[in-house]
């Protein structure tokens, strides 16, 4: 048995605190209803304290996953809601998610619902999360839309790591052929400098330019280092402005190499699996759209749904403006008009979602192979470039031998 603390209220209001030697945290909530307390905190005795950062707090999306189908589940074989998190926070490893359980918990006692409890903590629960659980709770089949949420969890992060794991290559060979160059530039070409001023005469172009990224980089690497700090800040600061993330949205869109491409298929899947999960646990069109467009993570698509909302409450269909919005193809528009017109609309964007999700794989598969023999030659042009420009004066002083 473990000692556990907790902070309580009778039901005049008065407050209650001590300790309960128990099994679980479950067995403490049961022990303390008993005595007619309401429940606010129940907490280890020798918790140990820990430095938290704010920036680490984030739930991974396998995590929620798994949280949300074990909570389906536990629901299903008629465990009360209360009780199933109370489970989960026993079980779940991951702190700030067993911490936002806990306040899921605590406010669910308090006769909050639970999509309401959730909402209370959005950088865990993102919108499409509560909309669903809400729509659940509103029909009834609560346990069928945390299902659909587990299921859109995976999905998203079955996409994210395709694309992370695709550009591990070209990220790799583009570190190493910078980090070849500046140790060339660092360390080569000052020898031949020494060597060079013994020659006199002017160097030719291509060394002067090796020589002056060798001066550069060994007096002063310190500004090298500053001027991509500011770089890098200046960029993240003007993408989070309304102005730049639109930009930056739109110029996503148009990168060549297949680039584009991918983020289109990827903004396109994920709307449609988002919109399909909705639509088929019950969440009004007009919200759902709404959600949809936030959620959507490219500004194209939240304009796209801004257009499709206006039509919806003219009486209007969600296929007509989609055929105006460059970012979905025809196909996409035509099944949604198919969709709309047979009553299967959820049905329709699965397959949509389905699809684009197989073209996302062929694409970034395309891309990869592509980037290779590219890397390769921008290496091989890099070092090239180094070594021709250091032997150039010894080719000159050769031909002046002779």
């Amino acid at each position: 048995m473990s000692t556990y603390v907790f902070k309580a209220i009778d039901l005049t209001g008065g407050k209650a605190r001590g300790e309960v030697e128990a099994d679980s945290k479950q067995a403490v909530s049961d022990q303390l209803k008993q005595r007619g307390l309401i429940v606010l905190e129940i907490a280890d005795k020798h918790s140990s304290k820990e430095i938290e950062l704010a920036f680490l707090k984030t739930v991974k999306a396998s995590e929620l996953a798994v949280f949300s189908r074990q909570l389906a589940t536990m629901i299903t074989s008629g465990m009360s809601i209360l009780r199933a998190l109370y489970v989960l926070e026993e079980q779940t490893e991951g702190k700030f998610l067993k911490e936002t359980i806990v306040a899921v918990r605590k406010d669910v006692e308090a006769g909050l619902s639970l999509s309401d409890s959730m909402a209370r903590h959005p950088k865990v629960f993102n919108p499409l999360f509560v909309a669903m659980a809400e729509a659940g709770e509103m029909g009834g089949v609560l346990e069928d839309s945390l299902m659909r949420v587990a299921d859109q969890l995976q999905k998203d992060a079955g996409l994210k790591r395709q694309i992370k794991a695709a550009m591990i290559y070209p990220v790799l060979v583009i570190v190493f052929a910078v980090g070849v160059m500046m140790a060339l530039v660092a360390f080569l070409v000052p020898v031949f400098i020494g060597v060079f001023k013994q020659f006199g005469g002017e160097l030719p172009k291509l060394t002067q330019v090796s020589v002056f990224m060798s001066h550069v980089v060994t007096g002063y690497w310190w500004l090298m280092f500053l001027t991509t700090g500011v770089i890098v800040v200046s960029f993240i600061k003007w993408k989070k402005t309304t102005w730049g993330r639109r930009q930056w949205d739109h110029f996503r869109l148009h990168v060549p190499m297949k680039i584009g491409t991918i983020v289109q298929q990827i903004a396109v899947a994920r709307w449609s699996r988002t919109l399909a999960s909705l639509t088929g646990a019950g969440v009004p069109l007009l919200q759902a759209l709404e959600i949809t467009g936030r959620t959507g993570g490219n500004v194209a698509v939240e304009e796209a749904m801004d257009g499709v909302i206006a039509s919806v409450k003219r009486g209007g269909t969600i296929a007509a403006p989609l055929a105006q919005a460059p970012l979905f193809p025809s196909m996409v528009t035509h099944m949604v008009g198919v969709g709309e017109e047979t009553g299967a609309l959820d049905q329709m964007l699965d397959r949509v979602a389905e699809f684009y999700e197989e073209q996302v794989e062929a694409s970034v598969k395309a891309l990869t192979s592509i980037l290779e023999p590219i890397m390769i030659i921008v290496i091989g042009a890099i070092v090239g470039f180094i070594v021709i420009s250091m032997y150039l004066p010894l080719f000159d002083v050769y031909n002046h031998i002779q």
